[in-house]
């Protein structure tokens, strides 16, 4: 028994899980295991494993970012709204981006310069940004103007679909960012030891701005997929995310004390998330029991942190 929970807990513990959990769907699930659905599957987890990238950095960094669904609303609505305006998809495609890296960078500055509690700042930055969506839009969608604009979602490069192509290219570079450059070192360590950090000469304050404008820039690209697959500018898209994407995150063994964080983890988690909603769709479950399974699932990823949490300190 504790051999097993030692497993359960380590680092091998989520692909243990998240193999059993793949196995059992497959031969209880109709359909499951077919070419459409697993791309379907994998279409329909891209925006969270996009924002789950960098989501992973702010969490490492003893911090999160609650306004991640409004950021990526507004950042789809700017792409269209620019696009239709300009008659130019590419200067959309900026400002999204833009958009999107300007509030993550307040949302920094406000929470790193400011030591404003990030659970407020990003919970404030969560309905302002919503609202500006709803303002621009006046509360409805914005429709497409020019056709190309839904290439971005609908190409394929070797039958697979461009929006998962860029979330595979974004869990590499984010992987590799983490792992093997100052960057990534210094996010672990100053989730860590915020204090130790500094005193071995990391400048803390920068960093977590950094780490948060890059977290706004990365729902721009979320945003733009979004919209694209959507074929409108929605301002009330991605209502939500931000749990599924932290439940992701925490479910792959990033911890919300800080200082521990995994891509592979986080990949695991987010294909769980996705396995999760495709197998309520498949077996025609009604979409109001999808908010439970949610619910349940960020509890048990918040449990299993818990557990995590407490092993490492016995060890320690």
């Amino acid at each position: 028994m504790t051999s097993l929970k030692k497993i359960l807990l380590g680092e091998q513990g989520l692909v243990v899980i998240f193999a059993a959990a793949f196995v059992i769907v497959s031969l209880f699930v109709p359909n499951f295991l077919t070419e459409r659905n697993m791309l379907g599957l994998l279409q329909s987890v891209v925006t969270i494993g996009i924002v789950a990238c960098t989501m992973m950095f702010c969490l490492a960094s003893r911090d999160f970012d609650l306004s991640v669904g409004s950021i990526v609303a507004f950042s789809g609505m700017a792409a269209v709204m620019v696009s239709n305006a300009t008659g130019s998809i590419p200067v959309g495609l900026l400002a999204a981006l833009l958009c999107g890296a300007v509030v993550g960078f307040v949302n920094g500055i406000v929470i790193a310069r400011f030591r404003i509690n990030a659970l407020i700042t990003t919970l404030a930055t969560m309905q302002i940004v919503r609202g500006l969506a709803l303002i621009a839009s006046d509360g409805r969608a914005v429709g497409i103007n020019d056709p190309g604009f839904y290439q971005l979602a609908l190409s394929r490069f070797l039958t697979v679909p461009t929006p998962i192509w860029i979330m595979l290219i974004l869990f590499l570079f984010f992987g590799f960012v983490l792992n093997s450059t100052v960057f990534g070192k210094n996010t672990l360590a100053i989730g860590g030891n915020p204090e130790a950090s500094r005193l071995a000469g990391v400048n803390v304050v920068t960093m977590r701005v950094w780490i948060f404008a890059l977290q706004g820039l990365v729902c721009g690209i979320a945003g733009i997929l979004l919209a694209s697959r959507i074929t409108s500018g929605q301002p009330n898209a991605a209502t939500g995310l931000e749990l599924s994407v932290i439940s992701a995150c925490v479910l792959g063994g990033v911890s919300l004390a800080g200082g521990r964080a995994a891509m592979s983890g986080v990949i695991v988690g987010v294909l769980i998330m996705g396995i999760a909603e495709n197998v309520m769709n498949l077996l025609n479950i009604q979409a109001f029991y999808q908010y439970v399974v949610r619910g349940l699932i960020l509890l048990i990823a918040v449990l299993l942190d818990n557990l995590r949490s407490s092993a490492a300190g016995r060890r320690g």
